[in-house]
């Protein structure tokens, strides 16, 4: 499918006439193309960062003699200051120009990359790391929803599945390297070059968006920040993705977790509240009056649902209990992550021919049944019994990714493109969160009612509760809690049942994953292709 360009229009007897440098510059900017590849290039580094670091995160942890609480906030610290400013993001675009916003971001998280090196090899300080793993979360979040925007600004609708498709692509492409890349930059370079890659990517990706991205034009409805809201609802973010990070340390029905997701209602009651009175609000509530607006958003949450949760389990399933590197579990996840590299242009083909409804069943429908498939795995099972389901995994998710994101964005006024993106760049956070934690929930229910009647059924040591609660802990992530001194039969039958037990949790957890891929199914159902002009004459 081939994308219309912009035509270039020179000034007679000026300098557009000419093939100088500023006549090039004139014909490139606003070109689609060229602006599909300048916003690729930038939420590149922000797919890469999301995986690499945890391949990265052992060598940290061995390098800067970190806490496990420590390591843990190299993630937590990024992923809570990028839920938590998506949206705010998303109107600074609409407000000041979302050329502006996505460069500041692109040059911001390049730079904060590096201030993570330089603070682990120089400073040799975790706290700083997590520091500024925060900024780069702020940065990283003025980079998906100002890209979403302008590809929505840049692109005629009949094109805008096409460049959301490569865009998706492009997220896919990126996610999947991070773990071989990490993995071969950790091995033969150093945990700081996973940042320091960040720097020459940034470099090209800012002076192509400087050269070739068109400026769009602040947006009235975007002339107040509505500080209330945004305290609101940057708080509510906040309470709600700690309660879920922290929610398996403290205890699911802790009083400390349920005081977390408890403030995170209350305070997104208030932000409801709000923008119901707000006369320039921060996420006009008028957007869900549209129901294929607001299926879009549910979608995007179950899809990343899905996706972190499966892949937050194979991780451990293929290194834990099968003994794969990083690099080895990596590629066996490639099959999945290929099919959304090469589906979701697809996706983007069949949508704008089709409309987003059926693909957006069949996809959710396919990743249901690779969810159900995946739960039939056991401890037995080969490493290459996962490809044909993360084959059918990946074609699945990409007309979600796809059909969601443009039923979102392009059913929304164009004038608030910014906020649509961070809308959906949330529903992807949030979704992932919830994901895993839920994911986990299961999981750990599941082990906690298995392990204490197989380990006395193998007559096994008795353990005390201190010693149980260790032991769980081990298999919750597919290990089983043997030492080299620990005789070898004993060893083995240890093993064996933390497989087992670890492999019958992750059957549970599939399969609610595979429920909620089903109940997708049905949601979908009720969108329609993105028609902003009909939502700006409808007053949404």
């Amino acid at each position: 499918m081939m994308i219309r360009t912009a035509p270039a229009v020179p000034k007679a007897g000026g300098p557009g006439d000419t093939l100088g440098r500023g006549g090039a510059a004139r014909r490139w900017r606003g070109n689609p193309a060229l602006t599909l590849l300048a916003v690729a290039l930038g939420v590149m580094m922000v797919g890469i960062d999301g995986t690499i670091v945890a391949v990265a995160n052992p060598a940290i942890q061995s390098h800067l003699h970190a806490s496990l609480a420590g390591i843990q906030w190299v993630s937590n610290a990024y992923l809570l200051a990028l839920a938590v400013s998506l949206i705010t993001a998303g109107k600074l675009g609409d407000r000041f120009g979302h050329k502006k916003v996505f460069t500041a971001g692109v040059a911001g998280f390049a730079a904060s990359s590096a201030a993570i090196g330089l603070s682990g090899s120089i400073a040799g300080s975790i706290t700083l790391v997590i520091a500024f793993r925060a900024l780069q979360g702020v940065f990283g979040a003025m980079l998906q929803p100002t890209a979403l925007a302008l590809l929505r600004k840049n692109f005629p609708a009949e094109k805008l599945n096409a460049a959301i498709g490569i865009w998706g692509a492009v997220i896919g492409a990126s996610t999947a390297a991070g773990p071989i890349v990490g993995g071969l930059l950790v091995q033969h370079v150093g945990w700081e070059a996973c940042f320091y890659i960040n720097i020459p990517v940034g470099v090209i990706a800012l002076a192509m968006s400087l050269l070739v991205l068109r400026e769009t034009d602040p947006s009235p409805a975007a002339r107040s920040f509505d500080i209330p809201g945004i305290a609101a609802l940057s708080g509510g973010l906040f309470l709600l993705i700690w309660g879920l990070i922290k929610g398996p340390d403290y205890g699911w029905g802790s009083a400390r977790t349920l005081a977390f997701l408890g403030a995170a209602a209350l305070a997104g009651l208030l932000f409801v509240l709000r923008e119901s009175r707000a006369a320039q609000p921060l996420l006009p509530l008028r957007l869900f009056r549209s129901a294929s607006l607001s299926a879009g958003v549910v979608l995007v949450v179950l899809l990343m649902f899905a996706m972190f949760g499966a892949m937050f389990f194979m991780t451990f399933y293929l290194e834990n209990v099968h003994g794969l590197d990083p690099i080895a579990a990596g590629v066996h996840l490639l099959p999945m992550t290929a099919m959304l590299i090469v589906g979701s242009p697809l996706a983007g083909a069949l949508i704008t021919k089709l409309g987003p409804r059926l693909p957006l069943v069949a996809g959710m429908a396919l990743a249901a049944v690779a969810m159900f498939g995946l739960s039939r795995l056991g401890a037995a099972s080969s490493p290459n019994d996962t490809i044909a389901w993360f084959v059918l995994l990946g074609l699945g998710l990409s007309p979600v990714m796809v059909g969601a994101t443009n039923v979102i964005v392009g059913n929304a006024p164009a004038e608030l493109a910014g906020v649509a993106g961070g809308l959906q760049s949330t529903a992807m956070q949030v979704g992932g969160a919830l994901g895993t934690a839920v994911l986990g929930a299961v999981m750990s229910a599941r082990i906690s009612s298995l392990l204490p009647a197989s380990w006395h059924a193998a007559h096994l040591p008795a353990l005390s509760p201190a010693q149980l609660a260790g032991v769980k802990s081990a298999v919750s992530v597919g290990a089983a809690p043997v030492t080299s001194s620990t005789p070898a039969q004993l060893a083995s039958e240890i093993t064996r049942i933390s497989h087992a037990t670890f492999t019958a949790g992750m059957h549970n957890a599939f399969l609610v994953a595979a429920a909620v891929a089903l109940a997708g199914a049905v949601i979908a159902l009720i969108t329609k292709r993105g028609n902003s002009a009909a939502a700006a004459h409808a007053g949404i």
